[in-house]
């Protein structure tokens, strides 16, 4: 059962969930495949053309990709971790962010209390349909999303819940 529906109080009902954008999930995948690619068709290129010692300059592209392939390996855990472990959404009295495996970060807003929320969306970001949210509360409160998909809907549900709070 997820933290937020974990957390909800009596007569609270989830209004919206954010998710990650579709190529997140792409680009995890991809920082570690795209060297193993590259690693793979560099090691059979040099196998064709005899031992691999290090004078040779296979050698040093293979050592060059495989330090490429631990670093994409590393990064690619780490996005599907963030993408597994981060939960984002509007109930009908607040907005919750939750993130963390280990240890539990949160940051909860009640809808009254939400000054102003910004979009923020670069060139690509309008193209794909992606972008981060600030959500300003009263005082010096202010949380910005990890980039999600549909930005502008999330900031949608947002008033759509705080004029029915």
């Amino acid at each position: 059962m997820s933290y937020i529906d974990q957390s909800l109080g009596s007569g609270e009902t989830v209004i919206a969930r954010a998710h990650f954008p579709w190529f997140y999930g792409l680009s995890a995948w991809g920082s570690f495949l795209v060297p193993l690619a590259a690693l793979v068709a560099l090691y059979i290129e040099a196998a064709h053309t005899g031992p691999i010692d290090t004078g040779n300059m296979y050698f040093w592209g293979l050592c060059i990709l495989g330090v490429w392939l631990v670093y994409g390996l590393f990064t690619g855990i780490r996005m599907m971790v963030i993408r597994a472990t981060t939960e984002i959404g509007v109930t009908s009295h607040r907005f919750v962010e939750k993130r963390g495996v280990f240890s539990m970060r949160t940051s909860e807003i009640a809808l009254p209390n939400i000054e102003g929320v910004k979009v923020n969306q670069s060139f690509l970001g309008r193209i794909l349909g992606y972008g981060t949210v600030k959500i300003e509360g009263t005082g010096v409160d202010a949380t910005t999303t990890p980039e999600i998909a549909d930005p502008v809907g999330f900031v949608r549900a947002i008033q759509t819940a705080k004029e029915h709070a």
